[in-house]
């Protein structure tokens, strides 16, 4: 059924069309979220202000068009899709402010959960909320969630730190609780509503046998059904109404912010790994831990423990524990070193007198804290990483009571087996009885989704009826769970959930068959596919982890969406049907307008790089190999060529002024896609000949080789860089300063890595440049007797993972200069703030930490804009298709307000960012050079 006319033209004339999606690339990939479940929406809507979220409610309510609100689409059960209007939250609501010194944060629903605790750090605060999905999910769905993690317990979720609220109901009616004003015009508009919920919750408080069961279930982990314990817990009826909404789901209204009591982030940490004979021994000891000054215990199984054995740093001996081992990861921290030492002491103490397999003691080393939680986090992707193509991966969240805890976990374990679900691993927060599970599952066939069902059937009744636990712990009821709410909460309760849901949404638009549903099978109906398409995607299993990092991420399409649409494509091609439209659409949504800098990779629990495949799609479609050919062959004509151009454009700025050339281009490439951008702070041609060798009177010096790229050799500053020394000069300058002799290798215009070609899909020209560079390194090095330094960061990242001549020991330039230009350097700091920016190649390389040593030594103040992970340039895409790189640094210029010069370490990158951020970027050694002295 379409949605009504008249709701759609109401829309379309109050939100502009390019926030109104109804095309099938656009409501495919938008239909996914992280759970097992697909609907494909009508109609989506990017909102931008709480204004249109009112509007677009108020129409919904006028003509019953059923909508959903989405913020990272992170959700396991379902919660996040629909079948209707799909209303995602976009760049606009990412407002954070601290209050009462940072024990309280104010936050709009699109921050980002990570970047509310970034904000917090330098106060030694956090939000009490720590689901691992924090560096992607955000605010509105940990709240609608009523998300929590491996540290937050029930203490300090959502529902117990929650300080205020501004919401929205489905009527289009708003309440700021932490506004007197707002309180007093919502009692006068909807008292009969508060009168109503005032009611239900003396009613349950007479009830003894349900608040009783409200009371237990809420001293357990558990987010299934809605929340009733608001009913008992509070007594003013807007303090109920704003906690309902916590953990609803989007079902009762829209949180527009919310205001957290924040809790102590302190700074000093240990991790214990704890392996018992059985699961019995572990689950004592957990019951122990209980009482003690842990932060978090983390259980693990045999088969969790065998998925990561082999992992890269993991002791041996885990691949020799006996098949009945249990492990405990055990965290404790505190605010000072003396307190955490007694606190470890009275742990160890508490263990003593179980039986212990093995253990990797209390640690407080960086490198094994972060090899052990690791350990932890991969348990999830390891079963995502080797299931079978087509098969999706499940993780199921449940509660045991804490003193039941080892009966509950063998019943399940025995569950898994019976089914056959010989791959599934158990983990999980141990302190709240909180187990994960994870399994693979096929849905393509009716006996499979039987066998899906009749688990989750013995599930249910093993876990809400016999052990009287929770079926969802932190993972929200969705759809996945509203079929079994009643099974777990009994009539009473239920029905009281339904009572509460037609108070606040009496026509039922607001996310219907999530949380409470009428329908008994809809957890198996809407089963989404994971249809092979590609080796390179085919373990993807669609969380959306990468969604934050990727530039192209509200422009066009999210490698999440990526892979959706082509696993899409792939499967209706094999099915025999038409896909020329969609791969119309995906040509520019996803091949065209990536970056495929890779840092989806980094943020992947399998560790997928969405780029690969765009570049071998790239590869595919490549036209001109012959002209690759030649260009590869005839380089030094090639640099002259481009030399010429930067030349050209230079006199045309002169003539037109930048601005004016960048607004003709600009109009002329939005016909003729052909034709580059000028952009306002386009380079000028670097100066041609031979690279001036600096002598030096000591022979003994020590030795560099410089590898300028053809990026650096072509590319000189912009005019509006107040440093006009080229950079392969100012390099030059700097290591000579720092005492080192300087080897230019022979012929170096006509050096190149290969990025150029390998990024256009011409892997064998690639090849050719990389092997050609290789032996003129081996040249100038002496066969690898001298550091080889490269003065931009990309082309750094391709040697340094394609050359396999161990001989040479290349450097990017900001970790050269740390370790060893900085130490023979007398640094005067500078007081003007400046700005940094961290490619997405010294990401892949682990060393942003090198470029922000030079920076904070060479600078008193230096910001990293948050939120750019990649500038969204990728080479000459900023020339190409401008709109990526200006998209990916829409937010950059206010950030770098008051700041003297922006800095970086490679000189496209550099480009857009001085384009679009009204300040000059130029590489570090412009810094280093500028507040340096020889020692």
């Amino acid at each position: 059924m379409s949605l009504p006319a008249a709701f759609l033209a109401a829309i379309e004339q109050r939100l502009p069309q390019q926030r109104l999606f109804t095309d099938p690339l656009s409501t495919l990939t938008f239909g996914t979220d992280a759970s097992f479940y697909r609907l494909i929406p009508k109609l989506v809507i990017r909102v931008e202000s709480e204004a249109e979220v009112v509007f677009i409610l108020q129409q919904a309510s006028l003509h019953q068009v059923p909508v959903t609100f989405r913020a990272a689409g992170t959700s396991l059960s379902g919660q996040a899709i629909s079948d209707s209007v799909l209303i995602v939250l976009g760049d606009h609501w990412n407002a954070k402010q601290l209050l009462e010194d940072g024990s309280k944060i104010r936050l709009q629903p699109g921050v980002i959960g990570a970047q509310a605790n970034a904000a917090l750090a330098h106060l030694q605060r956090k939000i009490g909320p720590d689901p691992a999905s924090i560096n992607a999910a955000k605010i509105g769905g940990i709240v609608a969630n009523n998300s929590s993690g491996m540290c937050c317990g029930t203490a300090q979720n959502s529902y117990h730190t929650l300080a205020g609220m501004r919401l929205v109901l489905a009527d289009g009616s708003i309440l700021d609780t932490e506004s007197e004003t707002s309180r007093q015009q919502f009692r006068q508009s909807h008292q009969t509503l508060l009168d109503q919920l005032a009611q239900l919750a003396t009613e349950t408080k007479s009830n003894q046998q349900l608040a009783n069961k409200i009371r237990h279930k809420y001293r357990l982990k558990n987010t299934t059904g809605l929340s009733l314990n608001a009913l008992i817990d509070f007594t003013d009826p807007l303090d109920i109404l704003m906690h309902l909404l916590v953990g609803s789901e989007g079902t009762l209204g829209f949180v527009s912010s919310v205001t957290y009591r924040t809790v102590p982030d302190y700074p000093h940490k240990a991790v214990a790994l704890v392996v018992f004979p059985d699961i019995d021994t572990c689950c004592q000891a957990v019951v122990t831990l209980k009482q003690q000054p842990v932060s978090a215990v983390e259980l693990l199984d045999r088969r969790s423990l065998r998925s990561v054995q082999f992992m890269q740093g993991m002791p041996t001996w885990i691949q020799e524990l006996s098949e009945s081992a249990c492990a405990l990861l055990i965290e404790s921290n505190a605010p000072d070193q003396a307190t955490l030492t007694t606190q470890l002491e009275h742990i160890t103490d508490s263990l003593a007198s179980y039986p212990q397999e093995q253990q990797v003691a209390f640690t407080q080393d960086p490198s094994t804290y972060q090899l052990l939680w690791r350990m932890r986090k991969d348990t999830f992707p390891a079963v995502g990483a080797v299931r079978e193509n087509g098969t999706t991966v499940i993780i199921e969240d449940v509660t045991f009571p804490l003193e039941v805890l080892a009966q509950g976990v063998k019943r399940l374990l025995a569950l898994l087996d019976k089914h056959q679900y010989d791959e599934a691993i158990l983990f999980g927060h141990a302190l709240e009885g909180n187990l994960h599970f994870v399994f693979t599952q096929r849905f393509d066939s009716p006996e499979a989704i039987a066998r899906y069902s009749a688990f989750m059937q013995e599930v249910s009744q093993l876990v809400a009826v016999e052990f009287g636990g929770a079926l969802k712990a932190e993972h929200g009821t969705g759809r996945n769970m509203a079929p079994f709410v009643e099974l777990e909460w009994g009539h009473d309760a239920y029905q009281l959930m339904w009572k509460i849901k037609h108070l606040l949404d009496p026509l039922g638009i607001l996310n219907p068959d999530v949380v409470l549903s009428k329908d008994p099978q809809i957890h198996l109906k809407h089963l989404k596919p994971l249809p092979e398409a590609d080796p390179i995607v085919d373990k993807c299993i669609e969380c959306g982890f990468c969604e934050p990092v990727c530039p192209s991420n509200g422009l066009t399409l999210t490698p999440r969406q990526r892979i959706v649409a082509w696993r899409d494509i792939q499967q209706k091609k094999r099915q025999g049907q038409n896909t020329q439209a969609l791969e119309t659409a995906y040509q520019y949504q996803a091949i065209d307008s990536c970056a495929a800098t890779g840092l989806c990779a980094q943020r992947c629990p399998v560790g997928i790089n969405t780029g690969e495949l765009m570049r071998q799609l790239r590869t595919q479609q490549a036209q001109s190999p012959r002209l690759a050919q030649t260009l590869a062959r005839h380089f030094s004509a090639t640099v002259t060529a481009t030399r010429w151009l930067l030349t050209s454009a230079e006199l045309a700025r002169k003539v037109l002024g930048a601005p004016r050339l960048n607004r003709w281009t600009t109009q002329l490439h939005q016909r003729l896609p052909a034709v580059p951008v000028y952009l306002t702070a386009m380079p000028t041609a670097a100066k041609s000949g031979p690279l001036a060798r600096p002598t030096t009177a000591d022979s003994a010096q020590d030795k560099v080789v410089y590898f300028s790229s053809c990026v650096s050799n072509n590319m000189g500053p912009s005019h509006l860089d107040p440093e006009q020394t080229p950079l392969r000069e100012k390099t030059l300058q700097l290591l000579n300063k720092a005492g080192f002799e300087v080897i230019i290798p022979e012929q170096p215009g006509s050096l190149c890595c290969g990025q150029p070609f390998a990024s256009k899909g011409y892997p064998e020209q690639a090849q050719q440049h990389l092997n050609q560079l290789a032996l003129a390194l081996l040249h100038a090095s002496q066969q690898g007797k001298y550091p080889i330094y490269c003065d931009t960061s990309p082309c750094s990242l391709r040697l340094i993972q394609q050359l396999a001549d161990p001989r040479l020991a290349i450097y990017d330039s900001p970790a050269f200069l740390r370790q060893f230009a900085l130490p023979r350097l007398n640094i005067t700091r500078q007081q003007a703030p400046i700005s940094l920016h961290i490619t997405c190649s010294s990401q892949h390389l682990a060393q942003s930490s090198d470029l922000l040593a030079i920076a904070q030594a060479c600078a008193e103040q230096v910001i990293v804009p948050e939120g750019i992970y990649c500038c969204g340039f990728a080479g000459d895409k900023g020339f190409t298709v401008p709109e990526l790189n200006q998209h990916a640094l829409r937010n950059l210029a206010p950030q770098v307000q008051g700041c003297q010069q922006g800095f970086s370490s490679s000189r496209t990158c550099e480009i857009g960012l001085s384009s679009y951020s009204g300040l000059s970027y130029q590489h570090l050694v412009y810094l280093l050079d500028k507040v340096s002295q020889p020692l």
